[in-house]
């Protein structure tokens, strides 16, 4: 099947069948979508944690405008964005792709000088908006990659940052959360939006091209 076929199968669910739950193979297949994401200077500025704890998703729950699904899915991922660049950040990824490429330690010194340069002049929130942005391109792709397995999902900005940060720690990892990802089994009986047909602005309203 082709992604156009996966991303036409897919919706976003409304109620999840809490006594049923994801197969790992698959959360993992998810996940790694998630991880090849591009990224800028292919830093990689976010993490996505995995709650599969029912009491965790309880206490996560609390500060979301749709609890139930939170309760109720197998997993939520939580695609949460570096607070800010600092030189560490960026050595360490540097060092580390030096490393698998066996290539010398420095190879790359002149382009993190001028990463650094740019990202640690600019003030933390400045940093954030810009690890943000990029978690979205993480999330799209776990997405569709579970469009491709068949696996229910729904993507979620419906929540309180601050419940979840506080739940999850986040500070002590500098990180702060930006989108939820529910992945579970949907419930038909409670999932209204299943039966509907799929909606997106035709073409000619979507794209605007110059020739």
């Amino acid at each position: 099947m082709s992604l156009i076929t996966d991303l036409q199968w897919r919706h976003a669910v409304k109620a999840y069948d809490p006594t049923k739950k994801v197969s790992q193979e698959n959360i993992d297949k998810i996940l790694e979508a998630a991880r090849f994401a591009p990224t800028s200077s292919g830093l990689q500025p976010f993490k996505v944690l995995v709650v599969e704890n029912q009491a965790l998703k309880d206490e996560l729950a609390k500060g979301a405008l749709n609890p139930d699904c939170m309760r109720e899915c197998s997993h939520v991922l939580v695609f949460a964005a570096w607070d800010k660049y600092t030189e560490e950040r960026i050595d360490k990824v540097y060092d580390f792709t030096t490393d698998e490429r066996e290539l010398p330690r420095g190879r790359f010194g002149s382009y993190t000088d001028k990463l650094k340069s740019i990202y640690l002049n600019e003030a933390a929130e400045h940093n954030f908006a810009h690890t943000a942005r990029q978690t979205y391109i993480a999330l799209g792709l776990a997405l569709a990659q579970a469009a491709e397995l068949r696996v229910d999902s729904t993507p979620a900005e419906g929540f309180d940052n601050k419940v979840v940060d506080e739940v999850l720690q986040l500070d002590k990892l500098g990180l702060k959360s930006v989108s939820l990802m529910y992945v579970g089994v949907a419930d038909a009986s409670r999932d209204w939006i299943s039966t509907m047909k799929k909606v997106r602005m035709p073409k000619s309203e979507f794209v605007v091209e110059y020739k």
